[in-house]
């Protein structure tokens, strides 16, 4: 596939989550749609599976999971130690200090992509840093980490390693790490957690 159908694609894709986005009548946009769609173009918003589930494996302090999703539906299952802000709430003020901060990195999840991409999407044009989606969400997360695909005989080490690490961190986080939740998961406004370096942002690409 040549980069100009992967443009459209994307750009198509940008349009959709436009189009589904909660208005915004309280908050002055900083990012030009230019500038949001190259973003959203070079993929830097997502961080793997394989990397959320090492940062829960270790309780990195200076990390938080986002689930974007209805309340029922988190309330049903969630990532573990995950704090639910529903997409149609995102602009409300109470959450201004959670979203617009340097010193934690935000990772967005729903079933899919779309709700957490729009959650991005909303926090990149209004300025707000740190914030990034979880690749595939939670259907690339029951795939990769709850049943990952033994590798066949003749791969590279390197798949066996990935297999290896992913089976020992199911096991680790409760088979997949898919919790019920009893609501009210909220962190304190101001929370305590060390300064983490942000996330490099490579040049162009997908």
């Amino acid at each position: 596939m040549n980069s100009r159908v992967i443009f459209s694609l994307v750009f198509v894709g940008l349009g959709l989550i436009i189009a589904a986005t909660p208005s915004n009548t309280t908050k002055a946009y900083k990012l030009t749609a230019e500038e949001l769609l190259e973003e959203a173009y070079s993929r830097n918003q997502y961080i793997s599976p394989d990397e959320v589930a090492d940062l829960l494996i270790n309780k990195d302090p200076a990390f938080l999971l986002i689930d974007v999703r209805d309340q029922d539906e988190y309330e049903k299952y969630s990532l573990p130690n995950s704090i639910n802000i529903p997409l149609t709430n995102l602009l409300a003020e109470e959450w201004e200090a959670y979203l617009d901060q340097d010193i934690r990195l935000n990772v967005f999840y729903s079933n899919g992509s779309l709700k957490a991409n729009e959650a991005w999407m909303i926090t990149r044009q209004l300025g707000y840093e740190n914030n990034y989606v979880l690749e595939g969400g939670l259907n690339y997360w029951a795939e990769t980490i709850m049943n990952p695909e033994k590798p066949s005989s003749t791969s590279p080490n390197e798949e066996f390693a990935k297999y290896d690490f992913r089976k020992g961190a199911s096991m680790a986080l409760g088979g997949g790490a898919l919790v019920g939740s009893a609501g009210g998961n909220k962190p304190s406004a101001k929370p305590k957690i060390a300064s983490r370096p942000k996330k490099k942002r490579a040049a162009g690409g997908c």
